[in-house]
């Protein structure tokens, strides 16, 4: 299991190479909740989501052995953008798995940091094993990674840092590995604030994971936010999560589309989906202690799902 200390040493590896997003107030959205709430800007961060942590982290930590042989991810888009960047500014070349169905913008996105890009159908998972083995590439886990966890943890530093007095913090859950380092590096600062995770109705395989007392895996996972439609959840985030997360909502899609819609207008940040599910917990009757911290995790939004 992670530790502080190795959670500390992620942030000094990525400080220079990666933003300090901004955490910023929207009195409308206070009244609204009647809450105060601090928001996490990861919208900012670099490829426009969180993700950027965890694999940058993980690609300064692997041998030269590993990295001439080439990296390879599998992702829903925003880990694809994330390892893409991290491997062209280490010269590194990149391959990336993702659904055929994936937003095309984060398609382009992958493409547009120079990575290969396949693009399948199926399981995706058993896809990105079976080109990894056949093209024998490193493998890194978009979620499912000590190093990955780690670089997650930088943002709860972050987070508490800036504002020590918080009692709550809001993570959006796909896999695990945000929610994973978020909560591990925040309990271990400051064991009595609340972490509480929230993820979609119809991708909620951490809900289901915490019930089964073990990792499980969806037969489907679909989701207006697909950056949270992860099939299965990690085996390193699980006990994690088990351990430090003291709660998992599960929101419906159509809290997730008027939580979308709510940021975007209240505070004209160009949130995905995925970034505004702590809001569409919040629209569904969640109370919380305050001060409360809401990640907003990514912008890398398809614009055409927003108009249904």
């Amino acid at each position: 299991m992670p530790t502080l200390d190795d959670i500390r040493q992620a942030a000094r590896e990525l400080d220079g190479r990666i933003h300090r997003t901004p955490m910023l107030t929207s009195s409308a959205l206070n009244e609204r909740f009647g809450a105060e709430l601090v928001l996490k800007a990861e919208l900012f961060q670099k490829t426009g989501s969180f993700k950027v942590r965890g694999l940058l982290t993980k690609l300064l930590r692997l041998t030269a052995e590993e990295r001439g042989r080439g990296v390879i991810t599998v992702s829903a888009g925003n880990a694809a953008g994330a390892l893409s960047w991290a491997a062209r500014d280490a010269g590194v070349p990149a391959t990336v798995v993702m659904a055929k169905t994936a937003v095309p913008a984060k398609i382009d996105a992958a493409r547009g940091y120079g990575a290969t890009v396949e693009l399948v159908e199926g399981d995706l998972i058993a896809e990105y094993e079976r080109i990894r083995d056949e093209r024998k590439l490193t493998g890194v886990h978009p979620f499912d990674d000590e190093d990955v966890i780690t670089g997650h943890g930088s943002l709860g530093l972050e987070v508490l840092d800036e504002r020590p007095d918080l009692e709550t913090v809001l993570v959006p859950v796909g896999g695990g590995g945000l929610i994973s380092g978020v909560a591990l590096a925040v309990k271990l600062v400051k064991p009595g604030i609340r972490v509480i995770g929230i993820e979609p109705e119809q991708a909620d395989v951490v809900s289901r994971s915490l019930a089964a007392g073990a990792p499980q895996k969806l037969p489907t996972a679909r989701s207006i936010a697909d950056g949270l439609a992860a099939p299965v959840c990690g085996t390193r985030n699980f006990p994690l999560i088990q351990e430090y997360v003291d709660d998992v909502v599960r929101v419906s899609e159509e809290s997730l589309l008027e939580a979308t819609r709510l940021v975007m207008s209240r505070t004209k940040l160009a949130v995905e989906p995925a970034a505004a599910a702590p809001f569409a917990a919040l629209l569904s009757g969640l109370k919380t202690q305050c001060p409360t911290a809401v990640v907003l995790s990514g912008g890398n939004l398809d614009v055409a799902k927003l108009m249904l």
